[in-house]
């Protein structure tokens, strides 16, 4: 099936809303507050931020050196309970604090005390400076318009139906009677609502994502999305910077047409090319070969005819990969990926590896798994095309796999473990698939 553009609508991506974004980076840093006495009876899993059993007034003057301060203290009131006291907005606030394997005040439940109040801060200080710009944030939704809904007028019938399921648990991710679930997802690095186009805040649980089309929205745009969000092909306007799950859906197959037409191509006639991936091609002609997909689909004409030279349609596969809004090597793989990486047994490394490979979504685990297979192909060659699985990672580590963390030290360390990944994966693409 030929994707194809309706009417003579252009495409224009969403533009994302920074606004939210912005405060999250102003929110008041947590500041721990130490106890410099020894407590008798402190939980053991409290460190010296426990200051005891203190006053609710004496609390509120240590906490008064800066915003952000936070200490734990037990109940006078209510012994062997425990409340998290907290500077914010010159105030001190008072949350009743439980513990269960992890923290929480509320609903989410953290690994440490430090990521609880650094959550805190963050939900209080955009919910205080942008609570009216919160209220309208479902006016004038981008949802009609990044593929992933049918467009279509809802029958009568249909409008009064129940929206999507929320869910916590790992069930079929099909819904009863055709209604798809979604479940409450922590996101690794910046994600935008694909609803309103605002930044999903927080540390972790930032919105939903449904679990049938990988649509990733805030939990209060979830209720106003249709039951069946599942992409209707003649709204998906392009292939480039589409969300992989929803292309390979929206057309029915098991991989992007991208994937298997440039690969076809490649080994038809490029496996003997020299420097096949490493040389760069003719950047216009790259950027023709990528509209000529968004326009005609699998009807896109990428032969010999067309494109001479192999390194035109190499570098239109690794575009289509470095344009991917989420990676082949998705965010929340990412960092068993890189733990993979990092351990010296042989044995060890690839139980890992294979851990890491059921975190991946079925479509992308499929993508990267005939990728894989095709450049294990592209190495039987080494002796013509001088690319050996070493190089091939140097080429493909950054682009199949993007750091969640935005501090850019952290992600420079990780390009050598990002390459060893791919050089692992070729090596061992028999075993590993």
């Amino acid at each position: 099936m030929a994707l194809t553009l309706f009417d003579t609508d252009e495409y224009r991506p969403p533009v994302w809303k920074s606004y939210l974004y912005q405060l999250q980076q102003e929110a008041p840093h947590p500041r721990r507050i130490t106890c410099t006495n020894e407590v008798e009876n402190r939980p053991k899993y409290y460190g010296r931020e426990f200051h005891g059993m203190i006053s609710r007034e004496a609390a509120d003057q240590l906490l008064s050196v800066a915003e952000g301060s936070y200490l734990i203290r037990e109940s006078q009131r209510q012994p062997g309970t425990y409340t998290l006291a907290l500077r914010f907005g010159s105030q001190t606030r008072n949350f009743r604090l439980y513990y269960d394997g992890k923290h929480f005040v509320g609903e989410k439940r953290f690994e440490s005390i430090h990521d609880l109040v650094t959550d805190g801060l963050i939900t209080l200080y955009i919910e205080t400076k942008a609570a009216e710009y919160i209220a309208k944030m479902t006016i004038n939704p981008i949802y009609e318009h990044i593929g992933y809904t049918t467009l279509n007028r809802e029958p009568a019938y249909q409008k009064h139906m129940p929206v999507l399921k929320e869910t916590h648990d790992e069930r079929d991710s099909t819904g009863q009677d055709g209604v798809s679930e979604k479940r409450v997802h922590t996101f690794r690095g910046p994600h935008w609502c694909e609803y309103c186009a605002n930044f999903m805040w927080g540390l972790i649980a930032q919105g939903v994502k449904c679990a049938d089309c990988g649509l990733n929205v805030h939990k209060q745009c979830s209720k106003m999305v249709p039951n069946d969000c599942k992409p209707d092909l003649k709204h998906v306007k392009k292939v480039y910077s589409c969300d992989l799950t929803t292309l390979v859906k929206a057309h029915i197959t098991k991989r992007p047409m991208v994937v298997d037409m440039c690969i076809r191509e490649i080994e038809s006639r490029g496996l003997n090319s020299e420097g096949l991936y490493r040389v760069s091609g003719f950047s216009d002609l790259i950027e023709d070969v990528k509209m000529a997909f968004d326009r005609d689909g699998e009807k896109a004409d990428i032969s010999v005819n067309m494109y001479e030279d192999i390194n035109i349609i190499t570098g239109a596969l690794k575009l289509y990969f470095r344009d991917l809004p989420i990676p082949l090597i998705t965010y929340d793989a990412y960092p068993k990926f890189i733990e993979s990486a990092k351990i010296m047994d042989p044995d060890e490394q690839l139980e890992t590896l294979h851990e890491a490979l059921k975190l991946l979504p079925p479509a992308h685990c499929e993508t990267l798994r005939y990728l894989m297979a095709h450049l294990k192909r592209v190495t039987l060659h080494e002796k013509e095309n001088l690319m050996n699985a070493e190089n091939l990672g140097i080429v493909f580590g950054p682009t199949l796999m993007r750091s969640p963390e935005l501090d850019a030290m952290a992600a420079l360390n990780d390009i050598r473990y990002q390459r060893l990944v791919v050089e692992l994966l070729i090596k061992n693409e028999d075993i590993l698939f």
